[in-house]
């Protein structure tokens, strides 16, 4: 819950990836602590919502799963548009889903927020032995394109809450405090008084 005297930071979030990655099923990880082995498909999109603790602040997060089927690919922007975070999901035993979250992440390049945290997720750790898409692609990936990697498991619960809270984490960083009241004491307020002043 709410610490006192921590900011309150509400943010949306959006999960991206193709169909059959597991974004329904981290979410429902993340927010009930389900898995259910049949997960099926999201027709659109899903809301939910979950508050998240950490030293900085408490961010409740509005979170939109969308869905990976192809057909609704042109309803996405809808979503992603305004949002503060975007988890893009692949499944680690798919090479297929690994080329399709890349397509996203310069999607989300292209027109997303350009203070967007990014997350890019390596799911189905669970299933190593089927493993098509190395670990050391993801990270690099992730990388040159200024995101976090990340793998999980929403099966096993596997680094699923290290994820929010990362990106609540990032989103506390990103987000100064606001002042209550007014601050006359405001150094860059004052530089920058200074700086018109000197303009005349």
């Amino acid at each position: 819950m709410a610490r006192p005297g921590n900011k309150i930071i509400q943010a949306k979030l959006v999960l991206l990836g193709d169909m059959g990655t597991g974004k329904t099923s981290l979410v429902l990880r993340f927010v009930k602590g389900q898995f259910f082995d049949h997960q099926e498909p999201t027709i659109g999109a899903a809301f939910f919502t979950q508050i998240l603790s950490v030293t900085e602040a408490t961010v409740k997060f509005d979170i939109w799963d969308t869905a990976g089927q192809e057909r609704y690919h042109s309803l996405a922007p809808m979503y992603y548009r305004g949002a503060a975070a975007a988890v893009v999901v692949y499944d680690i035993s798919s090479t297929d889903t690994f080329v399709r979250a890349k397509k996203w992440v310069q999607e989300l390049q292209r027109q997303g927020n350009p203070n967007l945290v990014m997350a890019l997720v390596a799911n189905k750790s669970d299933l190593d032995s089927k493993r098509e898409v190395e670990n050391e692609d993801g990270e690099q990936f992730a990388q040159e394109n200024g995101m976090f990697f990340i793998e999980t498991s929403a099966k096993s619960a596997q680094n699923v809450n290290e994820l929010f809270y990362e990106i609540a984490k990032r989103l506390a960083r990103a987000c100064p405090p606001k002042p209550s009241g007014i601050n006359l004491n405001n150094e860059r307020q004052g530089r920058r008084g200074k700086l018109f002043c000197c303009l005349g």
